[in-house]
């Protein structure tokens, strides 16, 4: 029998910081392809040796699979994908990225939103490579973003971001759980024209944490109603955040979601089902656009913690 499905949170990715800090030594040193030449091989392990994340692959790959009209690749694109990304990030980190070479679309509603002194959260997703918006800070004066995240490894990476690139604008902060102390840090600093930046796509690390299930790629699936209930707390503009590498190039898109957000005590749980759904339904566009884009390796679509007959909670 197969092990049981995990929550995302207990399993290991590749990334940790040490690791990181070599691969990039090596890119830095002889460029692209020897970093690719030692990459590869550990992906091709990793890809042996965890057949959680093999599985979990095929079985996405087979739900875009089911509503595309184009051909899907299989694994091993997926996960090379996924390699690419990585060194991306690396060059980003260490300023040798071609920004030259990315597009953006949408890019006038966050400069509106900025040349008003307004911030505003943005709800992203772990599709493509969430520090090309590091681009944006870079070339726009004085906006600075910061990161949500739910991972033990988050001082790590920002005290990495920070060896690498003294004067990042990107910050990010760990975060298990909201509470008012962090939502009051958080409206602060949207108040100061920051932009607070969420994942949209992963369940919170709670015993219980408020979910909606929503048609995603075919199935029922389970997405956080987090990002919605800060929204409403924040009181602020809310923007959705996709990016890709498409046809040898990078491409960030910025869509407007609400330009604030109030959530009525009667009808609560239905309306963050239906902001969830919404969202869900951009991120399965992107994902159907690109498919090898989207990178959870594991069973997104079972989570036995979560099925209960009153979701959403």
């Amino acid at each position: 029998m197969s092990a049981p499905p995990r929550h995302w949170a207990d399993i290991h990715e590749v990334g940790f910081a040490g690791g990181m800090r070599l691969l990039f030594w090596i890119c830095r040193v002889g460029g692209r392809w020897p970093f690719r030449a030692v990459l590869y091989p550990v992906l091709g392990w990793y890809l042996l040796s965890k057949p959680r994340a093999r599985r979990a692959s095929g079985d996405y790959l087979r739900r875009v699979r089911a509503l595309s009209a184009a051909p899907v690749p299989g694994v091993a694109r997926h996960f090379a994908a996924f390699a690419e990304t990585i060194l991306d990030k690396m060059l980003l980190w260490g300023g040798l990225f071609e920004t030259a070479s990315v597009r953006f679309h949408g890019r006038e509603i966050m400069q509106a939103c900025q040349e008003r002194g307004s911030g505003g959260l943005l709800i992203c997703s772990h599709f493509g490579n969430l520090e090309l918006c590091r681009v944006l800070s870079g070339q726009r004066r004085g906006l600075k973003l910061t990161v949500l995240v739910h991972t033990k490894h988050a001082p790590a990476f920002n005290r990495m971001l920070k060896r690498l690139n003294p004067d990042s604008e990107l910050n990010l902060l760990q975060v298990s759980e909201m509470s008012p102390a962090t939502a009051m840090l958080l409206a602060e600093r949207i108040a100061q024209g920051e932009f607070v930046v969420i994942a949209g796509d992963r369940i919170p690390v709670a015993a219980r944490p408020r979910v909606a299930l929503v048609p995603f790629l075919g199935a029922p699936a389970a997405f956080p109603v987090g990002p919605y209930i800060l929204a409403s707390v924040l009181q602020c503009p809310v923007f959705l955040l996709f990016s890709m590498r498409r046809g040898g190039h990078s491409e960030v898109h910025f869509e407007a979601f609400r330009d604030s957000l109030r959530l009525a005590r009667h009808g609560r749980d239905a309306a963050l089902a239906a902001l969830a759904a919404e969202y869900a339904a951009r991120l399965e566009h992107f994902c159907l656009r690109e498919p090898t884009q989207w990178f959870n390796f594991f069973d997104f679509w079972h989570l036995p913690e979560l099925d209960t007959p009153d979701a959403p909670r």
